[in-house]
């Protein structure tokens, strides 16, 4: 037996306060989280499942194998193995196939086609790249030969890294001469390809060194060499040809893709519109906020100074070392809006199983608000952040901005997501899009608002500040890709048009543009949850199916394109040729 200290005695005392039990003690809870048997036996499944696991499972095996981006090698590979089943697919009989079956096999056919795409860009953007990185293929060709388990000459290979550190460092010269310049943005590519490759020869080195006495002792020297001439070629590029200045944060470049790849993309996410439409449909949803606003500034006394209504609410925020309760408190709020009103199924152990996290200083740079899925990341301001930052970020995670936004982490959306596409139909997780997970949880946004969540009009106005900020992505990402909007301008749009604090803006358009998400990732906001609407209204106000059914069959059919969700809610007609059709915002502004 243990001995409970009197300070742990507290502890729990306060434990039994809040939750009424010590957690983990209460076995009657505990026992809720099992389902009933006949929510789990006999459900209709898909015949391609195990198909579809093949080959994501094949494909996370040849990733691991040829791990080297930008390698002929793997270019070589994935090319013939999304051709080669592509090929297999035609031998389905596809109009034998259910319609869980028949969407597994577009949804299938649909990743493989543009992943071929997608290599085709790849190496395209290699090739823009080859004259700021001409050791590259060398060091590939070490890690594929390793990869082969080839034997090995070391005097052969020190050779080989001695020509790669005289090339690092011949570039780097190059830099300074009076020659052309290579473009910011491609510069910005070839200095992380730089340091990507400056890790694979380590990765290389340090299998041979010190197991092979002969390799260390021909290799150790142009090794370092090698390493070092890299490193200071990858710095010389940020600096001298992107801008990157010691001490200050890094200037968003950004990579635009352009109007074809654009299309392309939206063909593959089921989107049958042209991203001109897709601004066109956001200035729309834009304006109805502004409209929107407006209504919520004049019951705040400001009249027509929306903004000034906004700043009003960004003042109203809890105290440093308050935020995780108030994310506590928000959460609990809205599961019991959704449970109460038989909204969606909330399991027992999905109320149970999340916790909260902390965000760092450095992480609020790119994410100045809350992140979410298994747990939730609050952003508030540290102590060691400088006082305007400090200011910042409270007034942007303010209570009425986070009651609008912690929902969209948790319970009813990513988390229960999250929790459900664990348990559901999980060999769809290669075919998840953000059109299906943000807009699931921009999606709850418009229902809870359609439904009265906001009790106030300071309520109204942090709801209304993220729908016109999911609009305003949509706007200025497309419009950056297209090549009609710079970062700053996109920054300025945040702050003139939205509200934004100019240093959160900022964060913002860098998470945007910094390569860490696909080109539609913003925009799949918005359009997504647009989409999950147009099918609410079609299937649940029209009486078809109740609230509780619509959303468990969404939610537990795993991520795909919205379009594929309607295809199983409705029974659509298939076609192995399928191709987007519906058009889910209505007649074009």
């Amino acid at each position: 037996m243990h001995r409970i200290s009197g300070r742990s005695l507290l502890v729990v005392g306060l434990l039994i306060a809040v939750h009424g039990t010590v957690v983990g003690q209460d076995s009657a809870h505990v026992a809720s989280y099992v389902p009933p048997l006949a929510t789990l036996l006999n459900r209709p499944t898909s015949e391609l499942r195990d198909l579809v696991d093949r080959v994501s499972t094949d494909s996370r095996d040849l990733g691991r194998r040829y791990d080297v981006d930008y390698s002929a090698a793997r270019f070589t590979v994935f090319r013939s193995f999304d051709a080669a089943w592509l090929a297999r697919l035609r031998e389905v009989d596809f109009d034998k196939l259910s319609q869980d079956g028949k969407v597994d096999f577009i949804l299938l056919k649909n990743r493989l086609t543009h992943d071929l795409a997608l290599l085709g860009r790849e190496e395209n953007r290699f090739r823009e790249m080859t004259a700021l990185v001409p050791f590259a293929p060398a060091i590939m060709d070490l890690q594929e030969r390793r990869r082969r388990m080839e034997s090995m000459n070391p005097e052969a290979v020190a050779r080989i890294v001695a020509e790669v550190a005289n090339q690092a460092a011949a570039v780097t010269r190059a830099i300074d001469s009076a020659g052309t310049k290579p473009s910011r943005i491609v510069a910005f590519r070839a200095a992380a390809l730089a340091l990507d490759l400056r890790q694979t020869l380590k990765g290389w080195y340090d299998f041979y060194a010190g197991y092979d006495p002969l390799f260390t002792w021909w290799t150790k020297a142009p090794y370092e060499k090698a390493s070092d001439a890299i490193q200071k070629y990858a710095k010389a590029l940020r600096e001298k040809i992107v801008g990157v200045k010691e001490g200050e944060d890094d200037p968003i470049v950004g990579d635009p893709i352009g109007r074809a790849a654009l299309v392309e993309d939206l063909a593959f996410e089921m989107i049958p519109y042209g991203p001109e439409d897709l601004v066109k449909i956001a200035e729309r949803e834009f304006a109805w906020c502004e409209a929107e606003m407006l209504k919520a500034s004049r019951a705040m006394g400001f009249g027509e100074d929306w903004k000034a209504a906004i700043e009003k609410v960004k003042g109203l925020h809890v105290e440093p070392g308050k935020q995780t309760e108030l994310v506590r408190d928000l959460a609990r709020e809205a599961e019991e809006w959704v449970i109460r009103r038989n909204l969606v199924t909330v399991p027992p152990l999905a109320r149970d199983d999340w916790w909260e996290e902390m965000l760092s200083p450095e992480r609020q740079k790119v994410s100045p608000f809350f992140l979410g899925g298994p747990l939730i990341l609050v952003s508030y301001p540290t102590d060691a952040m400088a006082q305007d930052d400090k200011l910042m970020s409270m007034r942007g995670n303010n209570i009425h901005f986070s009651r609008a936004t912690v929902f969209h982490e948790l319970i009813p959306g990513h988390h229960l997501q999250w929790f459900m596409g664990d348990r559901y139909n999980t060999h769809r997780d290669p075919f998840s899009t953000p059109f299906w997970t943000e807009g699931w949880s921009l999606y709850w946004e418009m229902l809870l608002w359609d439904q009265g969540f906001p009790r106030s009009p300071e309520d109204r106005v942090g709801m209304l500040f993220w729908r016109m900020h999911r609009a305003a992505r949509i706007i200025f990402s497309l419009r950056f890709h297209l090549g009609t909007m710079t970062p700053q301008e996109a920054i300025d749009f945040l702050v003139d048009r939205v509200g934004h604090e100019r240093a959160n803006a900022t964060a913002e358009v860098r998470r945007s543009f910094n390569g860490s998400y696909p080109p539609l990732y913003q925009i799949a906001y918005m359009m997504g949850g647009l989409q999950f609407r147009a099918l609410h209204h079609d299937l649940v106000d029209s009486g078809k199916l109740t609230d509780r059914a619509f959303h468990d069959a969404i939610i537990q059919g795993n991520g795909m394109p919205v379009e594929m969700v309607r295809a199983l809610l409705t029974r659509a007609p298939l076609t192995r040729d399928y191709l987007p059709q519906w058009k889910f915002a209505g007649t074009l502004p």
